[in-house]
């Protein structure tokens, strides 16, 4: 190959890969089969990406853990797990979660300090602007039922949250 040739084959690739064109993959397959009701098949996808570490996947499971229907089981227990992982990786989605299930009591005592630490951690990595909003919607409305000492505690446990990966 000329050298012209090589530059331009090595744009090309550059070009693809910087354009945001990817590849399905179990993740993507299992974001299509959750969108399409195949829960079970989400399951599939995601259940190894999620044993894997794939903060994603895990957020996933969790969702489907606490919704149920389609062949899922509708588990707290299991939900918590899979958003505590996600959400332990600073996944938005399994912060905002968690978050939910502390300010409901789902699966966990009712703790408005976890909900307000979880729901402000999402709110401030969440990528899209509708889900930070959200979050810090969901924060300031909790945040009128809390206590100072409890806000106080909420965002104290916020700043001395480190990610795990």
């Amino acid at each position: 190959m000329t050298q012209r040739a090589n530059i331009l084959l090595v744009g090309g690739v550059l070009a693809l890969a910087l354009s945001g064109i990817a590849v399905a993959g179990p993740l993507e397959d299992g974001n299509a089969a959750y969108e399409r009701g195949d829960y079970a098949a989400a399951m599939n996808y995601w259940r190894p990406l999620a044993d894997g570490g794939n903060a994603d996947a895990q957020f996933g499971l969790g969702t489907l853990y606490i919704n149920g229907g389609g062949g899922v089981p509708r588990d707290y227990a299991r939900a918590l797990a899979w958003y505590r992982k996600a959400a332990d990786q600073g996944n938005a989605g399994g912060q905002a979660s968690l978050g939910v299930m502390y300010a409901a009591g789902l699966g966990v005592p009712r703790d408005y300090a976890q909900a307000h630490m979880w729901f402000n951690l999402s709110a401030s990595r969440a990528t899209e602007a509708e889900d930070r909003d959200s979050a810090a919607k969901n924060r300031d409305e909790l945040a009128a039922k809390m206590t100072p000492d409890q806000i106080t505690e909420a965002q104290r446990l916020a700043r001395e949250w480190k990610p795990t990966k």
